[in-house]
């Protein structure tokens, strides 16, 4: 597991003035959070936080804190980020938070999976390999989190499935996700049926489907009403 240095300046300021004038300087608000203690507000510079997200272990890098500032001195923290907050457009970070760890406590975190191999499902019979399942829940030290998880699915068929228990996990960490849970299948491809054969399994005439169609469409761009249904005239009354 990689572990980067991020340097962070406690924050005084709250509120969505002080954070959107942080963020104009290059700066994110965030919060760092232990169990059973109060957050500690502080500050990161956008770069450094983008330079931590561009390792291969992605948002869960290892970071090592190194706060600044405050009425007292506070210690270097090893934290997790726990969320990343980012605008809805643009994917600007708005606010982070993070949650300080142990290194010899074992803790839970999800964990990205990825295929390895081509199926012959999909090289033989042109099928089609969906990922059910993006990440998995794993649970082990800090320093033994994994970057991904790789699934060999070089052996499966048509219609063949791996599901969470046929992954072998490597020492270190244990997979915690529901064992039956499918993660990767192998489906038929999709055939579009043209419209005439869906037609004509109905018992309808496609030639006569289009005419009435078209019909209706010249009528419509002409500007005609649509033709309504004759009225049934009165009934004469019986005479006694």
């Amino acid at each position: 597991m990689e572990k980067v240095i991020l340097k962070a300046h406690v924050r005084t300021g709250t509120g969505k003035r002080v954070a959107k004038d942080l963020r104009a300087k290059g700066i994110v608000p965030a919060n760092v959070y232990r169990a059973g203690e109060g957050a500690i507000s502080i500050q990161v510079p956008i770069d450094e936080l983008a330079d931590a997200l561009q390792t291969k272990a992605g948002e869960n890098v290892l970071i090592t804190l190194k706060i600044s500032g405050g009425k007292s001195a506070i210690k270097d923290k090893t934290v997790l980020i726990k969320e990343i907050q980012r605008e809805p457009i643009r994917d600007g970070v708005l606010h982070v938070d993070f949650n300080e760890i142990s290194l010899t406590e074992t803790l839970k975190i999800n964990v990205p999976l990825s295929s390895k191999g081509e199926p012959i499902g999909v090289k033989v019979d042109g099928g089609i390999l969906e990922h059910i399942m993006w990440e998995v829940q794993v649970e082990c030290l800090p320093t033994d989190i994994p970057e991904k998880i790789e699934v060999d699915v070089s052996n499966l068929k048509l219609g063949e499935s791996l599901h969470v228990k046929d992954i072998v996990p490597s020492e270190g960490f244990k997979i915690l996700s529901d064992p039956e849970l499918i993660t990767m299948i192998v489906k038929a491809p999709k055939v579009e049926v043209p419209k005439e054969e869906v037609a004509a399994e109905a018992g309808l005439e496609p030639e006569l489907i289009r005419k009435k169609k078209e019909e209706e469409e010249a009528g419509v761009a002409a500007g005609e009403a649509p033709a309504e249904a004759p009225k049934e005239a009165p009934k004469e009354a019986k005479k006694e």
